[in-house]
């Protein structure tokens, strides 16, 4: 298992992300528009700038569902390589099966 720590910080990332999304989107929109003088496009810069630095989507980090354990991560099944691994040998995952030969 992972430190709840961590996980519990992740969490807090995923919904300040969720909290300024559409006003990032907005200010983004606005500096990165080339029709637009570049004093208000560096005003929207300077906006952005301002911003929590963990309302930026780059800064979620994938983390297992089981496990919590942030490497090894598979999007399609949001969990790792461990926990698919222990999941499918219980036979919890349907249609996986342990390769043999």
């Amino acid at each position: 298992m992972a430190k709840k720590s961590a996980v519990n910080r992740n969490e807090a990332v995923k919904a300040l992300v969720k909290k300024f999304a559409e006003k990032r989107a907005a200010l983004k929109a606005i500096a990165n528009d080339e029709t637009l003088p570049l004093e208000e496009r560096f005003e929207a810069r300077l906006k952005l700038a301002k911003l929590p630095r963990n309302s930026a989507a780059i800064r979620i980090r994938n983390r297992c569902e089981v496990t919590g354990r942030p490497r090894a991560y598979y999007r399609k099944l949001k969990m790792s390589r461990v926990a698919l691994r222990e999941l499918g040998s219980q036979g919890q995952i349907p249609g996986l099966v342990k390769s043999s030969w």
